[in-house]
């Protein structure tokens, strides 16, 4: 059984009643001396709570308080330690992401669902993609491009029409947002070993941004992703509804 649990919940109404309920049950302690934090909201809050305890070791429990929750399980009071003790655990890897701005200054984020490349403005992007130093395509020209770790494959690129992936595969999704040309691009599969480069062409005239997560970067010229091995997350899911079956569940439901 987990003896310190730790609530957070989103600023929603719905949330911050679910937090009070819990807290009066089960009471609530520091999340930095926790044993496991539980997350109460949507699929963006359980994001964040990945974000602050990367590599701290706490696991996140996340229980659907928001509009989508995907990542969540579902909101529930009784039994919780018990539920706690037969979660699964899964270790989430994030990606790195270096990207260049055109006056040549040098940003640093790490993203959890993807890193991606948008147009700026209504010049279409126009890039060039090498993988491990070679290039496999030049130019792309379209709306973006997004670099997809297995975690975040059920998110915006699941709705750029990119392939979900199970959370343990070795793969990282690349997939084109409104590929204009080459037209019948859909994306790549790319194992998680490699270095993706991502370099925007014509970068005054088509400028682009880059995004990992939520850290913004505006008008890149070149952007460098890749796994970052160093650092892990942790979050669980309940055994009847696992993260396995919530994958073939979507990619059956029409």
């Amino acid at each position: 059984m987990h003896e310190r649990i730790a609530f957070l919940a989103s600023e929603t109404p719905d949330a911050q009643s679910a937090l009070k309920t819990l807290v009066a049950r089960y009471g609530n302690c520091d999340p930095q001396t926790a044993d496991i934090v539980v997350a109460l909201g949507g699929d963006g809050f359980m994001l964040a709570a990945q974000h602050r305890f990367m590599n701290s070791g706490i696991p996140v429990y996340g229980m659907n308080k928001g509009t989508i929750g995907f990542l969540m399980n579902e909101y529930g009071v009784d039994d919780l330690p018990e539920r706690l003790a037969q979660a699964e655990k899964r270790v989430i890897r994030p990606l790195d992401m270096e990207a260049e701005d055109v006056t040549g200054e040098v940003h640093h984020a790490i993203a959890i669902n993807e890193v991606s490349l948008l147009r700026q403005s209504y010049q279409a992007a126009s890039l060039g993609i090498r993988i491990d130093g070679r290039t496999r395509l030049d130019p792309l020209i379209c709306d973006g491009i997004l670099v997809a770790t297995p975690f975040g494959s059920t998110a915006y690129n699941l709705s750029a029409h990119g392939p979900i992936l199970p959370l343990d595969a070795p793969l990282l999704a690349l997939t084109p947002v409104s590929a204009f040309r080459p037209r019948r691009w859909r994306g790549a599969l790319i194992p998680d070993s490699a270095t993706i480069e991502l370099t925007v062409n014509e970068a005054a005239k088509r400028p682009v941004n880059a995004v990992a997560d939520h850290t913004e970067v505006k008008s890149v010229r070149h952007v460098r992703v890749r796994l970052d091995r160093h650092s892990a997350g942790i979050i669980l899911f309940d055994t009847e509804h696992s993260w396995e079956e919530r994958i073939l569940a979507e990619q059956f439901q029409y």
